[in-house]
């Protein structure tokens, strides 16, 4: 094993994960961010991080590894309102945690500067404001350049409790959800678009308008906010003896988004590697692939079904939880690799993928980002249209957006 320096390109949360792993282990770690801090690229809005993908908590894991959770909030819930396409709304419950939800960005508490702070505390060097190229760096975690899906949110004060509400309308969220996240008196109201669509605020004022109807929010628009998702999967995850990870390894879901626990998962598996403790190769296809190919393979049947498909969906989860006792238990199988699951992979690959050779050289199947279909276009209701009257006061009194505003 050497004892040169390691570089990492990167201080996202999977970059962050391997420095942390690796100076804890002794090595002496730089990591290089183009951006002035981590977490800089989000702006306070809230994620989750999911805990059925494993047997095990997902906290526990993190602290096997070292790290410690406490370094940034976060609040877990066992229970969640799941909205069906006709506005019948359930709930989802488990006896454990079912997901964490956590802020990005660069305030103290979130858990970009939670990654920060341990991987300095390690003895991890981070360069902010610095360019470095891929091939002189022995771990890659960049961010997407592309996009095959894209989020739009507004965040505000609201007196409602701390509250998840999750969302199946083809309408309000062109072929994925909507969802509305409130911890301690700040709300995320945020609408995903998997297919290219032309005025996208329209979709974020509609969405508003529901759960405005539906939850008695006192809602005070603070700002909006904005990301996007580029879903791939490479051929190889170790390209010229660099280690991809996180996002620059295509180690996300495909189906909701999800990805911290990808990124971190391949952070520390790239950092074992590097210390010689694992093949991160073999690593990554047998702990990680067949969890990003199932979430490929439901993204792939929601892109074909309209409310219709996803009310099936809803009713069926509802159901697997009368029988079995335990909302997580729909969710663990959705991602459980098997036969039928095996026989679809290469429909869905030829189907919903295309082929791309990257600047450095690796080959991906990538999902471009959808065209619209004629169901999506529809006429602003009067509530909606009020909305967005609302938003443009709120903006023009100092209320700012983290997207590009010509695309809203």
């Amino acid at each position: 094993m050497s004892n040169e320096p390691v570089h990492i390109l990167g201080a996202g949360l999977s970059g962050l994960a391997a420095a942390a792993y690796l100076a804890n282990a002794g090595r002496e770690v730089h990591v290089h961010e183009i951006r002035s801090d981590s977490g800089a690229r989000f702006d306070g809005d809230f994620q989750g991080i999911e805990n059925w993908t494993s047997g095990s908590d997902f906290f526990d894991e993190m602290r096997e590894w070292g790290f410690n959770p406490d370094e940034f909030k976060s609040d877990a819930f066992d229970v969640i309102d799941l909205v069906h396409p006709d506005d019948e709304i359930t709930q989802p419950r488990t006896s454990g945690v079912a997901f964490r939800v956590v802020e990005r960005g660069t305030a103290e508490h979130c858990i970009d500067q939670g990654f920060k702070q341990m991987a300095l505390n390690a003895g991890a060097e981070i360069h902010y404001d610095t360019r470095r190229e891929p091939e002189d760096c022995q771990i890659v975690a960049a961010g997407p350049k592309e996009s095959s899906a894209v989020a739009f949110g507004e965040i505000f004060h609201t007196s409602h409790p701390n509250h998840v509400t999750f969302q199946l309308n083809d309408k309000l969220a062109p072929g994925a959800y909507s969802y509305l996240i409130i911890i301690d008196g700040i709300g995320l109201i945020c609408t995903c678009l998997w297919r290219q669509q032309k005025k996208t605020s329209r979709y974020l004022n509609e969405t508003i308008a529901w759960y405005e109807q539906h939850y008695d929010l006192n809602r005070k628009p603070i700002k909006r906010v904005g990301g996007k998702g580029d879903f791939s999967l490479p051929d190889k995850y170790v390209h010229e003896g660099r280690y991809y990870v996180g996002e620059a390894g295509g180690l996300q879901d495909f189906m909701w988004g999800f990805g911290m626990r990808y990124a971190v998962t391949s952070g520390v598996l790239a950092a074992r590697a590097v210390l010689g403790e694992c093949d991160y190769e073999s690593e990554v296809r047998k702990r990680l692939v067949p969890l990003v190919r199932a979430s490929a393979i439901n993204r792939f049947m929601m892109n074909r079904v309209g409310n219709r498909g996803f009310k099936m969906v809803a009713n069926h989860w509802m159901r697997d939880q009368r029988r079995k006792g335990d909302g997580l238990a729909f969710m663990r199988w959705m991602y459980k690799p098997g036969l039928i699951r095996r026989m679809l992979w290469p429909m869905v690959r030829l189907g919903m993928l295309r082929r791309k050779q990257l600047a450095d050289g690796r080959m991906v199947s990538r999902m471009p980002f959808r065209k619209a279909l004629s169901r999506d276009s529809w006429e602003p209701s009067v509530r909606g249209e009020k909305i967005a009257e609302q938003w443009d006061l709120v903006r023009r009194g100092g209320g700012k957006t983290s997207f590009d505003k010509s695309d809203a």
